[in-house]
């Protein structure tokens, strides 16, 4: 049975907010623990995510051929999750990923080029406690972003989001 309605392992949030910031292998290290600590099938949306990361890493370092082998294994766990759960917007973190993948298989074999990096996107999620959404994270330094009226703005960088469009930049 999934259980979309309860709160992120602390790890796991530790490990978004890493992933976020591209630190991926980081990231696998915190959503790791959360997935050998908790109990329940929340675990394998830990792990799903934490191949992603590692799909991401592998991109970072140019081995696409085991970037591809990761995603193949990532989608077992991503695969019957529903589009939002806990706050992560999952479905978008599959289309994201599966746009990098598509690239990359379309990379040469022999000395490839380097991907563009802005292509690895940040997970997309907020906590929600009770009812209220508790952050956003920035996808460009990974700070906890501020909800003013309809505009995500953090407070670190300056970055912006309207919140109807989570994807689209204002600077």
């Amino acid at each position: 049975m999934i259980d979309c309605s309860g709160r992120l392992h602390p790890r796991s949030r530790e490990g978004l907010k890493l992933f976020n910031e591209g630190r991926y292998f980081e990231a696998h290290e915190a959503l790791e623990d959360a997935w050998k600590e908790e109990r329940g099938a929340i675990r394998n949306l830990y792990r799903g995510i934490l191949q992603v990361a590692v799909v991401y890493l592998h991109v970072t370092r140019r081995n696409y051929s085991g970037a591809v082998k990761v995603h193949e294994r990532s989608k077992r766990w991503l695969k019957d999750w529903p589009n939002e759960c806990r706050g992560i917007d999952v479905d978008r973190l599959r289309k994201d990923v599966f746009e990098v993948i598509e690239k990359v298989k379309r990379m040469p074999a022999h000395d490839p080029p380097a991907l563009d990096p802005s292509l690895l996107k940040p997970v997309v999620w907020e906590e929600k406690v009770g009812n209220q959404i508790k952050s956003y994270l920035c996808d460009r330094c990974g700070h906890e972003m501020n909800k003013r009226n309809c505009k995500i703005i953090c407070p670190n960088c300056g970055n912006q989001f309207d919140c109807s469009d989570l994807t689209m930049h204002f600077d």
